[in-house]
């Protein structure tokens, strides 16, 4: 767990410091996963996964019916689960879909945050955010006791969507994906 925190390439002060943060706290020897819910251990590990049109540019986020924002779409990582196959697992609960990693952004965590809860058993999700591929066409089942609905935006209207109705981290995410995805479109100059 430790190494695949490493491997991610902090776009800010903010990240580097959660990265920071979430390499200790493994260090520690520190519960990882979430024994029982909504708080124990106080801190523990969560998969997003932020379902991707790589053709269109878009990505889909969801109304989270307990957060009251709109988030990327996730879940708890179980004991002793690869936050990896939690992407997996939870793209079959919540979507009815298939997880494919998206090649350019890879199946490693490509976002590291550490975010305390509003509400209800406050807590800290420490959260490793991946990128899956989908198409901003097909009409998704969803799990309805966890949201709303979805919708599909552009990098640019999320970045126009006021904070406080978003994950606290979404407009950092955002911005790094928008940097990313323009070095990759780039193009290779050749001496």
């Amino acid at each position: 767990m430790y190494k695949m925190v490493q491997q991610i390439q902090p776009s800010d002060e903010i990240e580097r410091a959660h990265q920071t943060h979430v390499m200790d706290w493994i260090n520690s020897d520190a519960p990882l996963f979430r024994v029982k819910k909504p708080d124990v251990p106080q801190e523990h590990l969560v998969s997003y996964f932020v379902l991707y049109d790589e053709t269109e540019g878009l990505i889909m986020l969801i109304d989270h019916v307990k957060a009251g924002l709109w988030l990327p779409t996730g879940g708890h990582v179980d004991i002793d689960e690869n936050p990896r196959d939690t992407v997996i697992r939870e793209a079959r609960e919540e979507l009815k879909l298939e997880a494919t990693f998206s090649q350019s952004f890879g199946d490693q965590p490509f976002f590291v945050t550490v975010t305390q809860t509003r509400g209800y058993g406050e807590h800290t999700d420490i959260s490793l955010w991946y990128v899956i591929v989908g198409s901003s066409t097909t009409t998704l089942e969803f799990d309805k006791r966890e949201m709303n609905g979805y919708k599909w935006a552009s990098l640019e209207t999320v970045l126009e969507t006021p904070i406080d109705e978003l994950d606290p981290h979404m407009h950092r995410f955002t911005r790094k994906m928008k940097i990313y995805t323009e070095q990759q479109k780039a193009p290779v100059h050749r001496p």
